[in-house]
């Protein structure tokens, strides 16, 4: 039997429900013993349809991918928030690595999201936030994920934002967010992640950490609504003026002669950056337009509305898929084979554009 820690709220169409954060045992009263915050299994854990496989990018970046799957679990629909790749732009040597605004997740969700100060160590940390019904962002080494199996995990040290979840100091086993959903890892690994034991190294700069702390959600399913359509309207605001989608294809053509000379870690560093979080944006942004039509309350949509959020829709998914046809091309380059993509680029850049304006006219009207 376990006790009951403190209750998270959240609001599933308009239907108010708890989420308990779990927190001692009777065996174990004094507190010290394993916590959780949600009563989820890694191996029975389904993830959000963002993460699908017929997804033309199944994963996007560390930070949208772990908030998708935590705001799911939680109960919520996290799609307005992905409202914030409407806002993308192109930043000269990469995408901007779209991240769910942190004004977006109070507004949608009552979530709030702090930065915190690690003073000590990171796991002390994590165990009292969790024991208080918080939990925490924090960057972890994906040498130690073994989600990340055949790509980092003991392969390559690279930085990636994981939410623990559940901890058990005493059997050194760890509940993780993490990319396209929820894993557990366990020994060598949770020492690893949280600089441990044989991973204890005073040099070794603290990770950067947030606070995520619950407040009231919407109340009811049109509340919600109302607040989503708000968030699209202040991302969209926040646009480039012109299209960042010819600057980005711009750079790609410069690139073309260097990029042929380069190794393959390089243009998969080169690809993440510049092509994947292009098509990326673009995905959600269509999954954004896709959700007003399939959520405005009825009559609150004219015909003329519906057809430009569905062209939106429509031009922003076939840029995701261009963009990873252009990507794979440019690996064919990277191999010593001859390609052709100006062709493919200046549709690229149109489609984005197109959908855009249509975004704009269903804004404007």
């Amino acid at each position: 039997m376990s006790r009951r820690g403190p209750t998270l709220f959240a609001a599933v169409s308009g239907v108010e429900i708890g989420v308990d954060a779990m927190t001692t045992t009777d065996a174990d009263p004094t507190g010290t013993g394993p916590v959780w915050l949600l009563p989820i299994d890694a191996a029975t854990y389904v993830p959000h349809e963002v993460h699908a496989s017929e997804r033309v990018w199944t994963e996007t970046n560390c930070y949208i991918d772990v908030w998708v799957e935590v705001l799911h679990a939680l109960g919520h629909d996290p799609i307005p928030a992905m409202a914030a790749a409407l806002a993308s732009d192109f930043q000269g040597d990469q995408w901007l690595f779209v991240k769910f605004d942190l004004t977006d997740l109070r507004t949608l969700y009552g979530i709030d999201v702090n930065e915190m100060n690690v003073w000590r160590p990171t796991i002390d940390h994590v165990e009292e936030q969790l024991r208080a019904g918080r939990l925490m962002t924090i960057e972890a080494d994906s040498w130690f994920l073994p989600d990340t199996a055949g790509v980092s995990y003991q392969l390559a040290h690279a930085k990636s934002t994981i939410v623990p979840q559940s901890l058990d100091r005493a059997t050194r086993r760890l509940g993780y967010f993490h990319n396209a959903g929820y894993f557990e890892l366990s020994g060598d690994d949770f020492d690893g992640v949280f600089r441990l034991g044989p991973y204890a190294d005073d040099r070794w700069l603290p990770p950067y950490a947030e606070l995520v702390r619950f407040g009231r959600a919407a109340e009811s399913s049109n509340e919600f609504f109302a607040r989503g359509i708000s968030v699209i309207h202040r991302n969209f605001a926040l646009r480039p003026e012109d299209n960042p989608a010819q600057r980005l294809i711009e750079r790609l053509r410069a690139d073309m002669v260097w990029l042929a000379g380069s190794d393959v870690d390089t243009f998969h560093r080169y690809a993440f950056g510049m092509i994947r979080q292009f098509g990326v944006a673009a995905e959600l942004s269509g999954t954004v337009a896709q959700w007003v039509i399939d959520h405005v309350p009825d009559n609150d949509l004219d015909t003329d509305g519906r057809t430009e959020l569905s062209t939106a829709a429509e031009r922003f998914f076939e840029a995701a898929g261009m963009a990873k046809s252009i990507q794979f091309r440019l690996a064919r380059l990277v191999s010593g084979r001859k390609v052709d993509i100006d062709e493919s680029l200046d549709v690229m850049a149109v489609t984005w554009q197109t959908a855009m304006d249509a975004i704009a006219r269903w804004a404007g009207r």
